[in-house]
């Protein structure tokens, strides 16, 4: 009786400690219990769903399994030459994808590839070391179809100490928790101390996902789950109930550049907020400075006089944010028309183009591709700087079209 007493104990121990590592391994979501994660959207809203779970903005981030991961792995274009002694190469090892250094034949350091950042116009990724992220060197560009250096980092050296902070994820997931910790200081004055940001990688939410621009969706999810019938949308933000400002600022908080005073998190944005409360402006929005292709489409867009004249114009007028933005070119012309009907083209821009072709074409004299200051890419044995490419959102009458 004693013997089965005591194996009853272990047993139970065995079982408590066993539900508390179960537990200790499970997925923590940093925003909240009101959270319910993009799942939940899918038994009503499965079309929007799928069309968004397909965008770069859901895939502004995603763990590095290889289904993520552009590039390749197996073939001829899978090296980048430093120098004739120094090369790194992508490697494929079990079911995990690496960036090895090679230093006169001999592997060096190898890194895993962890999460990725991007997918639609080029893909950089990191690896985990510490509990913070780091960027790996070497990212892949659809321009080129290749791989090249990620933007910033040397084409003549191999270079792995380049971290992430949090405030990178900001734009390019929902949320991820931290913590902060005091860095080897042997000082007691606290001014001394060195500070970091511990990313516990258990709580990334991965991508822009439904929460990240409608709030937080449990009360809603419940509360159209009992009541079927009801068709007014309950406890969630809708973009539709949104004012102007409100929608921009949404759309703003990641589109309109790192260069304001920031004075809270982007994580603690929330639909319907304003962004002056997240952001102080240090230089007026209509200031003539260059702004960015990258990042800046925003302060580009409000330096448009479609957009000064207009008061309705906003993001939304010409993209859905649940999908990828239209290579359909045309159809953004028909936008373009709802307002400028009637306009004709000079005879010296006709001479480039007939009438027909230029109407079904706005985009591309009046939004032309520039070159990303922000994005600077070096190919394999080259010491020649390249620019990404990408098309401005300011909206005007460019050289080539006068």
């Amino acid at each position: 009786m004693k013997n089965a007493t005591i194996l009853f104990v272990f047993i139970f121990i065995a079982v408590l400690f066993t539900n508390c590592s179960t537990k200790s391994e499970e997925y923590i979501d940093p925003r909240g219990t009101d959270y319910a994660g993009s799942e939940s959207c899918i038994q009503c809203h499965k079309a929007e769903y799928e069309m968004a779970s397909k965008s770069s903005h859901f895939k502004a981030t995603a763990p590095a399994i290889p289904e993520n991961i552009l590039g390749d792995f197996d073939s001829r274009n899978h090296t980048f030459m430093y120098d004739k002694d120094t090369k790194l190469v992508m490697e494929k090892r079990g079911d995990s994808l690496y960036q090895v250094l090679y230093k006169n034949g001999k592997e060096v350091q190898a890194h895993r590839f962890e999460i990725v950042f991007g997918a639609k116009h080029a893909q950089t990724s990191v690896y985990w070391k510490e509990g913070n992220t780091y960027e790996l060197p070497v990212s892949f560009y659809h321009s080129i179809n290749n791989w090249a250096t990620s933007p910033g980092f040397p084409a003549d050296k191999p270079y792995f100490d380049r971290m992430i902070m949090k405030d990178c994820y900001a734009c390019h997931s929902s949320n991820i928790s931290s913590r902060t910790v005091n860095q080897n200081s042997t000082e007691r004055n606290f001014m001394s101390m060195e500070v970091e940001d511990i990313i516990n990688k258990k709580t990334i939410v991965y991508g822009i996902d439904c929460e990240r621009c409608h709030g937080p969706a449990k009360q809603h999810a419940e509360f159209h789950l009992k009541n079927p019938n009801v068709k007014t949308a309950n406890s969630i933000t809708s973009f539709k109930t949104l004012s102007r400002e409100q929608r921009l600022d949404a759309c703003a908080l990641c589109h309109a550049g790192n260069d304001g005073m920031k004075l809270k998190s982007r994580f603690d944005f929330k639909p319907g907020d304003k962004l002056s409360e997240f952001f102080r402006e240090t230089k007026s929005i209509n200031d003539t400075a260059k702004f960015d292709v990258h990042g800046n489409q925003f302060r580009l867009m409000a330096q448009s006089k479609c957009f000064i004249k207009s008061e309705k114009m906003d993001c939304i007028t010409c993209h859905n944010p649940h999908e990828n933005a239209s290579k359909n070119m045309a159809s953004y012309s028909k936008i373009c028309m709802s307002c400028h009907q009637g306009l004709k083209h000079n005879d010296t821009t006709l001479k480039t183009m007939p009438e027909k072709l230029l109407a079904d074409n706005c985009v591309e004299c009046h939004m032309p591709k520039k070159a990303s200051g922000a994005i600077k890419f070096q190919l394999s044995n080259s010491k020649q700087l390249s620019n990404y490419i990408l098309r401005t959102h300011k909206i005007g009458i460019y050289p080539m079209t006068k």
